[in-house]
């Protein structure tokens, strides 16, 4: 596959994997490992070729049409047999309670033992190709140690609509967690834009600027001496959002190791991840439109966590 000087004239000061990525509809990831693997060639100064450089007038890139599609083949996700707990399955999506510790799908330091291996293997070639890159079928994330309630496609239809839903915010999508510290209020709202950490750039923070809108609602179910179990409404679905806006509150959720105390004991008992649980999703079936919804039950290590608190 060739792109000419003349193809490429108006990619000028563009950096090469974000051309390409676009140009062969796949991730910056991918093509970043291609030219890092030397199957893209560039001309006249191939010697110069990385991911962040900068196309020049003159310049011209071959990729290598037998080692794409061997890339193509090596980095689709194998099927491996890792239990699902399927709440619901139809020929269009499954809606599985995902447990803690899960990884969504393959990313670097996580090539295999994702919920996406689990998932090829369970459905074979029945599941949705969109998605991206090692991602058949995802429509939305939880962080690895969120445990509950995900939704999956399996045909490219689906897969479509439901995201639409997401994006559209017609999706019910509630959440428990258990935080440190005394509520003032049983009842809240968290409507502080997200954005990244001033200084961090690994986490999203509350900010005035460069931020886009998010909304959570809170409702304290039980408050005891050193935290509550709290239920969320998600508004919108931003990186990380209950985690911080619950620690922008100043009641960040227990174990949360980026925004909250992740050493510190509950009730005398060591807490081994964030404890915030996917509890009920909500969402319109993407052929029919009939609703559906999906709950999921806390997991044991958050049950015996919140068996702990005390009032």
């Amino acid at each position: 596959m060739q792109f000419s000087a003349e193809e490429l004239s108006a990619q000028r000061d563009v950096r090469v994997d974000v051309f390409l990525a676009s140009a062969l509809q796949r991730s910056r990831v991918f093509v970043q490992g291609l030219i890092t693997d030397g199957q893209v060639v560039l001309a006249p100064h191939a010697e110069k070729l990385k991911p962040g450089y900068r196309l020049r007038t003159g310049d011209s890139l071959t990729v290598q049409e037998e080692r794409l599609a061997a890339a193509e083949e090596a980095s689709a996700p194998r099927g491996e047999k890792i239990p699902l707990d399927i709440l619901f399955e139809d020929d269009e999506l499954i809606a599985l309670n995902k447990p803690p510790g899960l990884v969504v799908h393959p990313a670097v330091g996580h090539t295999t033992g994702t919920l996406v291996n689990a998932l090829v293997h369970h459905c074979g070639a029945a599941l949705a190709a969109r998605g991206g890159d090692g991602r058949p079928g995802i429509v939305h994330r939880l962080d690895k140690d969120t445990s509950g309630v995900m939704v999956v496609a399996k045909t490219d239809i689906a897969h479509e609509r439901i995201a639409a839903q997401f994006a559209e915010r017609q999706v019910d999508k509630v959440y428990q967690a258990l935080c440190w510290g005394r509520f003032q209020r049983s009842a809240g709202i968290c409507a502080g834009a997200i954005g990244r950490h001033k200084t961090n750039r690994q986490k999203m923070a509350v900010v005035t600027r460069d931020g886009r809108e998010a909304r959570t609602d809170y409702k304290v179910l039980k408050q005891g001496e050193m935290g509550a179990w709290v239920e969320c409404d998600l508004y919108t679905g931003r990186t990380h959002q209950i985690r911080v806006h619950l620690a922008h509150l100043g009641h960040p959720i227990a174990g949360d190791a980026i925004y909250g105390k992740n050493k510190t004991p509950w009730g005398g008992l060591p807490v081994g991840r964030q404890m915030l649980h996917s509890t009920r999703l909500a969402i319109a079936h993407p052929i029919t439109g009939n609703e559906l919804e999906f709950i999921a039950p806390l997991p044991k290590d958050f049950q015996t966590l919140l068996d702990r608190l005390t009032a």
